[in-house]
């Protein structure tokens, strides 16, 4: 299995820290995030990495490079172009394990979610693409059918609605930062272009089997993008 870890990110949220340290180098408990990141991915079966970089990237090669992991690790160099998260899975598509799914996990996110469990899901299911979701307060809801199918995208603040087709939305839930895509959705999202995976899912959903997989709320989920939420993370994770 291949694995992507979203690393490119400004960090704007996370000043000071991020002043001259790249979000993903971040501390949390005396380990950078992406070395979390990376365990998470490792430990759930990845035999290549891919990381990208841009903010400070050079920083998080560095780091890298300097430590010895159990998978392979390869870098994809936006320092040219931030592509988002659908332009940055596009353009590493040719460093992954060809035919191999590919698990991604967003550098500045914590769980305790059992990702084996996860995969297992997605396979069973026979999707093109699972998203790991979650019951939780948010400005931004992925919407899903009675089969947990995604039928559609809300943002609550600014009254956004995109709806991939009319039927019943049975679920409202919040994206944890996790997903697993096939290749052949990969090549679908066409070329490499600054863009949203999650918008791009949406405009694939009517042609591609794209789920959702609802962890439990019991298991500990942070998104550390800002220093409060990494304050809390450090009280209770």
């Amino acid at each position: 299995m291949n694995a992507m870890i979203f690393a490119a990110g400004l960090g704007t949220r996370l000043q000071p820290l991020t002043n001259n340290t790249p979000k993903a180098l971040v501390d949390f408990r005396g380990k950078p995030l992406l070395w979390h990141a990376i365990s998470n991915v490792i430990d759930a079966g990845a035999e290549r990495i891919i990381v990208n970089v841009h903010h400070f990237g050079q920083q998080v090669i560095d780091y890298l490079n300097s430590n010895q992991w159990e998978a392979e690790i390869i870098i994809s160099d936006e320092s040219e172009l931030l592509l988002d998260t659908g332009g940055g899975l596009v353009k590493a598509k040719s460093l992954f394990i060809p035919e191999k799914p590919v698990l991604i996990q967003n550098a500045d996110i914590l769980l305790s979610t059992n990702i084996k469990k996860f995969i297992h899901s997605h396979n069973k299911a026979g999707n093109s693409a699972s998203l790991m979701v979650k019951k939780r307060e948010t400005s931004r809801y992925l919407l899903f059918d009675e089969g947990f199918n995604l039928s559609g995208w809300e943002n609550t603040v600014s009254g956004e609605v995109i709806k991939v087709n009319d039927v019943k939305v049975k679920h409202k839930l919040g994206f944890c930062g996790v997903h697993l895509i096939e290749p052949d959705l990969i090549k679908a999202m066409g070329e490499e272009r600054p863009f949203s995976i999650v918008k791009a899912y949406l405009s694939l959903a009517d042609k591609y089997k794209i789920g959702g997989y609802q962890i439990s709320e019991g298991d500990k989920w942070f998104d550390v993008g800002t220093v409060n939420k990494l304050h809390e993370a450090n009280l209770k994770f």
